[in-house]
């Protein structure tokens, strides 16, 4: 490995053990490196292989989402169920941060892990079935090959937020979407594109503003460029609460009234949808729910040694109706 990294034995001990010792970019170097090849500590994969530890992982994209809170929080009430505890790992969209939390999982002798890590999933599985570490990927509803699955229908979420707004009279729509890599916003968007031809409205009934990110920030830009359109639509949805709430505070920053003058939808009912300034109506997915299932299917497949029978099991979310749409649209 340091060969192929072109450094030293004692730099690649130094990244595993001290990272903050070593450069940026050497650092770098060496985590492609693991990750190419696939390194664990021996010690840690052995151990885990006899399913010694009392610790399962969980790896999701952003602990600053609630929604991954609400799905860690389900994995600890699993654990804690079967008297294990739990090692949250975030930033894993990040293929270097990956890396590093598959090297800290097995030295850490971690029993296995939940795997929410969007769209580095892929990666991440190769990675833990190259070292033999168990899994169950979560927030994803395709199923994986010799591993459990748990996941959302965002399709039928998607179609569930647009026919609202249609049935409520919106004819001009708006997605604010996040990146299209992930596979979420992207079945949200079938959706929502399924919903206006089931009402006999064309594909152009529905504009896209994509965003980098699914923050507030990115959504408040989104809401200003909402604004900016030639044409103001009638109704926004949004890819995620996150992006919603800053959508709410563009238009009510903007003087315009929310739902009179433009609706707004968002997706995950996370906890703040229903103390905003306008309560926001939501596609609510059952996070907690989600990582609970995802956490006893893990500890089944790893209490079985082998024997355990994959499960793949898709949720279903609903529609949580409150003011940012109540009211008829602006004519």
């Amino acid at each position: 490995m340091a060969q192929e990294a072109g450094v030293s034995l004692g730099t690649v001990s130094n990244v595993l053990n001290r990272p903050e010792v070593v450069a940026e970019g050497t650092r770098a170097r060496v985590l492609e490196v693991i990750e190419a090849l696939g390194y664990v500590r021996a010690e840690g994969a052995r151990q885990l292989r006899g399913w010694a530890s009392r610790v399962i992982a969980v790896m999701v994209l952003d602990m600053a989402n609630p929604f991954f809170t609400a799905l860690a929080t389900g994995v600890e009430q699993a654990a804690r169920e079967a008297d294990l505890g739990v090692m949250v790992c975030t930033g894993a969209h990040d293929p270097a941060e990956a890396a590093r939390h598959l090297s800290l999982i097995t030295s850490h002798q971690v029993r296995g892990a939940v795997l929410a890590s969007g769209e580095g999933v892929g990666r991440t599985v190769a990675a833990f079935r190259r070292n033999a570490v168990p899994f169950v990927v979560a927030d994803q509803c395709a199923p994986q090959p010799a591993a459990c699955s748990v996941g959302i229908d965002d399709v039928a979420g998607g179609r569930a937020a647009v026919r609202h707004l249609v049935e409520r009279g919106h004819r001009s729509l708006v997605y604010v979407s996040g990146p299209d890599r992930l596979q979420q916003v992207r079945d949200r968007r079938r959706g929502a594109l399924a919903a206006l031809g089931a009402a006999g409205l064309p594909p152009a009934a529905l504009r896209e503003l994509p965003c980098d990110a699914l923050t507030v920030a990115a959504g408040k830009d989104a809401g200003h460029r909402v604004l900016g359109l030639p044409v103001r639509p009638t109704a926004v949805f949004c890819a995620n609460d996150l992006l919603a709430l800053g959508v709410l505070q563009a238009l009510y920053e903007a003087g315009l009234r929310v739902p009179d003058d433009i609706a707004v939808v968002g997706y995950d009912d996370i906890e703040f949808a229903a103390s905003a300034v306008v309560p926001l109506t939501s596609v609510r997915r059952p996070a907690a729910a989600m990582g609970r299932q995802a956490g006893r299917l893990l500890i089944e497949d790893t209490a079985h040694g082998g024997a355990h029978t994959h499960s793949h099991v898709v949720l279903q979310p609903e529609l949580v109706v409150r003011a940012s749409t109540l009211a008829a649209p602006a004519r």
